[in-house]
């Protein structure tokens, strides 16, 4: 039996504003369904991911900008950097694990070794939702 993530729900205040910001950093607008006022949801698929993020109303009761530490994977961490900041996202600095035990040591810049899984930057949405964004070549 194979599971899949197929969506993940983000809690986020303002509908719209999410929706301009998640397609400002290149997610594409899969679903936009509004049936009445109390309801809607909005989903938006990362480039490259099976995938994908919704919110809206009536969908969850959690806190906006309460879900921390999402994960995105990329082949590389210098051009997602530049691609998120080019688009008005403000992203950390790259960072990457100083050693092979993955307890915490950061240091700035990519691992000179662009070890999978060992360089990062992240970013948050404009309620507080964060991403981490992870190289894996």
């Amino acid at each position: 039996m194979d599971y899949r993530i197929e969506v993940l729900t983000l809690p986020v205040r303002d509908v719209d504003r999410s929706l301009r910001f998640y397609e400002q950093i290149g997610f594409a607008l899969d679903v936009d369904y509004r049936p009445h006022d109390g309801f809607r949801v909005v989903q938006l698929t990362p480039p490259g991911s099976a995938a994908s993020v919704q919110f809206g109303l009536g969908l969850t009761d959690a806190a906006p900008g309460s879900s921390r530490v999402n994960y995105l994977v990329v082949p590389d961490i210098e051009a997602a950097h530049a691609e998120l900041s080019a688009r008005g996202v403000a992203v950390s600095a790259v960072r990457h694990k100083a050693s092979a035990d993955w307890q915490g040591d950061f240091v700035s810049g990519v691992d000179p070794e662009r070890r999978p899984y060992a360089s990062f930057l992240d970013f948050a949405d404009p309620d507080g939702n964060t991403w981490i964004v992870q190289e894996r070549r």
